[in-house]
């Protein structure tokens, strides 16, 4: 492996911590319509899709109205929980300066993920932040690695790093030839990642950072 010219982020439990946030959202939603709320288990288990691909199942024909009291309780709470993760600023910033494009993936919408850049100061490291219905179609399809990585120079492919914490984020690097690479500290689940294999497995922006100056380095054949 090579260092890469690019990677793509995703946003929620790769750069910050969202999941109380989630879950409060979703049992907000789940109120409104007198459901059984989700623990945080649940919450982790069931939360990956985008709300145009997931609520029609979720929510049959009212799924438009549950969108809209997801987006309400969302927007009412989701600065007040706004957390980076540990060291998150600080890999951005090192992997800036060692020439990377950056941009992020997310299946959060795209404007409640680029208030939230704004308010942490992240949007200077980030050539794209696309969200949920900026493109075509939302992760994991290959449409919104695309518009992240328009204007850039670089096409989607084995120079391009796919960085985050589930199943969906992996299937999304393979779709579009990225390398996946899942950080998160906790262990890799017996078949979670059976059909959709991450490259890399690290635990925290920390070693981020450290293999991609490892990588940088020339390695000596004598």
């Amino acid at each position: 492996m090579s260092k890469p010219r690019a990677m793509l982020f995703d946003w929620d439990n790769t750069l910050v911590d969202s999941w109380v946030c989630i879950q409060e959202s979703y049992n907000m939603t789940f109120r409104h319509f007198g459901l059984p709320e989700w623990d945080m288990a649940e919450t982790q288990a069931n939360v990956a899709k985008s709300l145009r691909d997931s609520f029609p199942q979720m929510f049959g024909e009212r799924w438009l109205e549950a969108k809209d009291v997801f987006s309400a309780s969302f927007e009412a709470i989701h600065l007040s929980h706004l957390k980076p993760l540990p060291g998150a600023t600080e890999m951005l910033r090192a992997l800036k300066d060692e020439g990377l494009y950056l941009g992020v993936v997310s299946n959060k919408r795209g404007g409640f993920l680029r208030k939230e850049a704004e308010v942490l100061g992240w949007n200077g490291f980030f050539g794209a932040l696309v969200g949920a219905n900026d493109a075509e179609a939302d992760k994991p399809a290959v449409a919104p690695v695309n518009m992240a990585l328009n204007g850039s120079g670089i096409e989607p492919g084995a120079q391009v790093w796919f960085v985050g914490d589930s199943p969906i984020d992996m299937h999304c690097a393979i779709n579009s030839r990225c390398i996946p690479v899942l950080m998160r500290s906790e262990p890799i689940r017996p078949g979670e990642f059976d059909t959709h294999p991450p490259v890399y497995h690290l635990e925290n922006c920390t070693s981020m950072v450290t293999l991609v100056r490892e990588l940088a380095v020339p390695i000596s054949l004598i």
